[in-house]
Formats: C-alpha cells, structure tokens, sequence
C-alpha cells in the first residue's frame, strides 16, 4: 500500500477517527480520573514497565470500542450499495481487504504509540532505569488493537448490519468483564484462611491486565508469545472473513481464531505467578554499605542512605545483638490476601508503604525504625489501621526516648486516638526495668516479626501467641 493509497483510504474511512477515539479516549481516562495510575512507585509516569502494564490496562475499555468501530468500517460498502461493483472488477479481493485493514491497523498502531510516548516523556524524567522489557507489553497491547479491529471488520462484512457494529462492541465489553471478573478468576484461599481470587490462564485471552500494585512485576515471556498466536489467529480471521465470498468460505474463516486459541491456551502459563513475575533485572538490590534499594529505584538511595544507617545504629543502641544489621527495599511479591515474611536481621521496607512514603530526613529515620521493630502483618494488598500502629508508635518512643508521632496521613481526630492508646503503655514500659522493657520489647517483636500474635498486646504484658 503506497501513500497514496494511503491518504485515499484514510480520507473516505473511519480510521482516523477510530484513532482519534483511542488516544483521547485514553488520555481523558487518565488525566480526567484521579486513580491509583497517579500514586506512588506504581503511578503510570513512574516506571517504564508501570506505564506500559497501565496503559495496557485501559484496553478493558479500548478494545471493545476497535472491535466496534471496525465493524463500523466493514460495513463501508454494504453502506455505498457497490459490493457487487467490487466484486467485478479484476483486483483480488484480498488486495481491497488488505487496504481496507492496513489502514485502520496503521493509525490504531499509530494512536497507542503515542499514548505510550504521552507517558515515556514523563517516565524519562522521573527514572535513571532504562530497559527494553517493557516493550513487549505494549506491543502486544497495540496488536490486540489492531487484531480487534481487523475481527470487527471481518464480522461487519460478513453481518453486513447496523446492528453488528454496536453488538460486537457490547459483546467484546462483556467478554472483557467476565475475564476480569468471573470467567478469568480462580477462588482461592490464604495460608490464614483467607478467600482470594488469582488470575487463570483463560484471562491472558484478555486485552487487560490487573491492577499495577507493584513496580517489580511485569508479564512473563510465555503470556506474550501465547497472546501473540492468539491475536495472529484473531487478525487471520478478521482478514478472511472479509475476503470471503460464500457462507461456506465464512465458516472455514473462523478455523484461525478457534485454532489460535486453543494453542495459545497450551502455551498460556497456568499458574498464577508464572504469569506476573518479578522482574529479576529490576529488584537487582544497589547498596550504599548495609542499606539497599532495587535497581529501579536507584536514583532514591542518596536520600534513603543516612537515614537508613542512623536508623541501624539507634536500632543496635536499643536493642544490642537483637537489632537487625541492615536495611533493604522488599522485593518480594506475595499473592495478594497472604501473610507478610519478614527477617529479624533485616530492615525490609517498601516504598510506598504509608509511613514510609511520607517521611523525609529525620522523620524518615523514625519510619526505618518502626519497620524494624514492628513490620506490620496486615494480609498483602489489604489496608488496615490498629494494633501494628500503636506498638510501632511506642516502639520508636522506646528506642528515641520520646513518644512521638509516626509519619504518615492521619487525621487530627486518628492522631488523637493513637496518642490516647499509646501514651499510658509507653509510660507503663518507661517505667519498668530495663530488663523487662527488653523483655516485652523482645516479646514484642516475636509476634510482629512472626504475625502470630498480637505486637501491642505483648508490649502491654499479655500474651504475644
């Protein structure tokens, strides 16, 4: 297809504006909506391979509206009453089909390039880790734009309606829905019997992917190259259904899409964390002596290096031999709904946990030292607000010789709350020997740093198991 061709086709077809839908439509999404896309190491600006996840991400609502509006333009000749005009001229059929495809392919390629360029700016800016590993995730993203538009054409010519173009549309938005809410899903249950649910490998079938909750995972080699025979297998049929001619040539048509999805699900990981893993490259630890960070927060550590190492040394004051010896960004990716791990020997803190995120100099030595004495055991991707914050509290008191509050969001009336349950305990524990201050400190953090137990009520004298 030369540019002329080209310019041609995209003056008397709905491709550009199928272009124009995608990128507005994505970036109204995303600058109009304040999400979780805009928070923390995860924010779609943050990362390169968070932009790409998050970009992804907004297919669920992208590709049923480029199944649609190629349905749209499959119907373009139905709608001018020349199909039978086309039909007798000497060009091949699949030169008009390739045309009429390459066109829409080319600006929907071309609209998702340069969403993804909207957020790479940003992205440059406000990382110093550069890789390629995210560039699978978005060209997949942009294929499955394309497949999808190339389908809807095909079904448009083959269901010459006008009903088919908004059918396919609602039909692609449910089956997104129920892959993303039922169908896609698995139910399980936590070590602590807690119900989850965990993607399958029916939901890689998917343009979506789940919520970006943290900037180390990305998608595994095996979901790209399943997807990909599975969009090669959608495109082969879109492409023959607009070629064919009879309803028997319609019906061999779909053997592509149905073969494409059943080799893709023999390739498509079953188990749910071959599926998003962590990205081995990028939790990398970089180390300024016993305080580390991941590879792709590297440009973080200057600022997280003094405070790390004040927080050590205070730690070894108040606790001697117990106190752990070094401090390290958690790079660990627990399913969500599961029961922390955490290390006596290590400080493990993650970035955007809330004390820490909030905190800066001095406040950010107060953080690394309630994360070392009590970590938090609140169940992966869960929030919660209670016993952990109030032995954290006295525990930093404890160690500082003075109660003071913890970094973080909370309001004046939570404040108060925190002051109320935690003053008399940090007094109560002042006042006792040092022997057993450290032996409710001890038993403290045997119930923290295990999760079985409650942390405040052992700091109070009672029982930790």
């Amino acid at each position: 297809m030369n540019i002329r061709v080209l310019r041609i086709e995209l003056r008397r077809s709905v491709a550009p504006w199928a272009g124009a839908v995608v990128l507005t439509g994505a970036l109204a999404f995303l600058y109009l909506l304040n999400g979780a896309w805009w928070s923390g190491t995860t924010a779609w600006t943050a990362q390169w391979t968070s932009l790409a996840l998050w970009t992804r991400s907004l297919l669920f609502y992208l590709w049923p509206l480029a199944v649609g509006l190629g349905a749209l333009q499959g119907l373009r000749d139905h709608r001018s009453r020349m199909s039978e005009l086309l039909t007798s001229t000497p060009r091949p059929a699949r030169h008009r089909a390739a045309t009429l495809a390459g066109t829409t392919a080319t600006t929907l390629a071309s609209a998702f390039a340069l969403l993804v360029l909207v957020g790479g700016v940003q992205v440059l800016a406000h990382t110093e880790y550069t890789h390629l590993g995210w560039l699978p995730i978005s060209l997949v993203g942009a294929f499955f734009l394309v497949a999808g538009a190339v389908l809807g054409m095909g079904a448009g010519r083959a269901l010459p309606s006008v009903l088919t173009p908004p059918a396919l549309a609602m039909v692609a938005f449910v089956f997104t829905a129920l892959m993303h809410m039922s169908l896609g899903r698995t139910e399980t249950t936590t070590a602590t019997g807690i119900p989850s649910t965990e993607p399958n490998r029916v939901s890689l079938l998917s343009p979506g992917v789940q919520e970006v909750r943290d900037a180390l995972v990305t998608l595994s080699a095996s979901v790209h190259v399943g997807q990909t025979i599975w969009l090669l297998g959608m495109a082969a049929t879109g492409f023959a259904l607009l070629v064919a001619a009879t309803p028997r040539a319609r019906l061999i048509a779909l053997t592509p899409v149905l073969a494409g999805a059943a080799l893709a699900l023999l390739v498509l990981p079953s188990d749910p964390r071959r599926m998003y893993v962590v990205d081995e490259a990028a939790a990398e630890p970089v180390c300024d002596g016993p305080v580390c960070v991941a590879r792709t927060h590297r440009a973080r550590l200057a600022d997280l290096a003094g405070p790390g190492k004040e927080a050590l040394r205070l730690l070894h004051g108040a606790l001697g031999s117990q106190a752990p010896v070094s401090v390290r960004e958690n790079t660990a990716v627990l399913p969500e709904g599961s029961t922390p791990r955490w290390s006596r020997e290590t400080v493990l803190f993650d970035f955007d946990d809330d004390i820490i995120a909030a905190a800066k100099g001095e406040e950010l030595t107060w953080a690394l030292i309630a994360k070392g004495m009590v970590p938090g055991c609140t169940p992966v991707g869960w929030s919660g607000f209670g016993g952990d914050e109030f032995a954290q509290t006295v525990a930093v008191g404890w160690v500082l010789g003075d109660l003071r509050p913890l970094p973080g969001t909370l309001s004046a009336s939570l404040r108060r709350e925190v002051d109320a349950e935690t003053r008399p305990v940090w007094k109560e524990l002042r006042a006792l020997p040092r022997a057993e201050q450290l032996s409710r400190i001890n038993a403290m953090r045997a119930a923290a740093l295990s999760c079985k137990g409650d942390a405040f009520d052992a700091l109070k004298g009672g029982a930790s198991r």
